[in-house]
């Protein structure tokens, strides 16, 4: 074997095994987020905690303003894309399929989000981890006034907040599901009391019959 067929095994194994080894943290990495998939209040813990260390870093540091806002557009859209059915009402005919029920006695059909509660998590988490690391570098620690952003952040929430409860009023849905509705029978629907009637009623028939 030559010095250059070596050099070029040399030269092309490197990607190979930088590849690997990302793959490898990638396969980490996802095997992680599965095992967490059922643990929804230790997962919005950790991101509350990450929060909260975030916002107590920027209130030392007295900075990094327009990153802490972006941050914030950045949730407030998550937050409407969770609240939000994965079809729009609006955009939908009545031959295009199912849409949501919207009378009692219909079909129960649960909520579909357009963002599901983990990727909700997982790119609200994202988002303070990178904000995080941004606050590092002063590059992005651009002087602004800080109550312009914070006046201007409550508008936007309000406004948008205003206008996805109006579409949530005029479409009859709520975005959340607790599971399926059961339905009982008469007797169930009535008042204690009146059951409790016509059980002694019931009794006393029963008493009266026998002979």
């Amino acid at each position: 074997m030559s010095e250059g067929d070596s050099v070029g095994e040399s030269i092309h194994g490197k990607p190979s095994t930088i590849g690997s080894f990302f793959t490898r943290v990638g396969q980490i990495y996802q095997s992680w987020l599965d095992k967490s998939t059922p643990f929804s209040i230790g997962r919005w813990g950790v991101t509350l905690s990450l929060t909260a260390i975030y916002m107590i870093r920027v209130y030392i540091l007295q900075g990094w303003y327009i990153v802490t806002y972006a941050l914030g557009i950045y949730h407030l859209n998550l937050f409407i894309a969770f609240l939000s059915p994965k079809v729009d009402p609006s955009m939908l005919d009545e031959d295009e399929g199912p849409a949501l029920p919207t009378k009692q006695n219909e079909e129960f059909r649960p909520f579909i989000r357009r963002l599901p509660e983990f990727k909700f998590w997982h790119s609200a988490t994202k988002g303070i981890v990178i904000a995080m690391i941004c606050t590092f570098f002063e590059a992005f620690n651009v002087p602004v006034f800080w109550p312009i952003l914070v006046m201007y952040f409550i508008m936007l929430f309000c406004i948008t907040m205003k206008r996805q409860i109006k579409h949530m009023v005029k479409y009859r849905y709520l975005p959340f599901t607790h599971g399926k509705r059961t339905y009982r029978g008469k007797e169930d629907t009535g008042k204690p009391f009146a059951r409790f009637t016509s059980y002694i009623q019931y009794l006393s028939y029963c008493n009266y019959s026998e002979p």
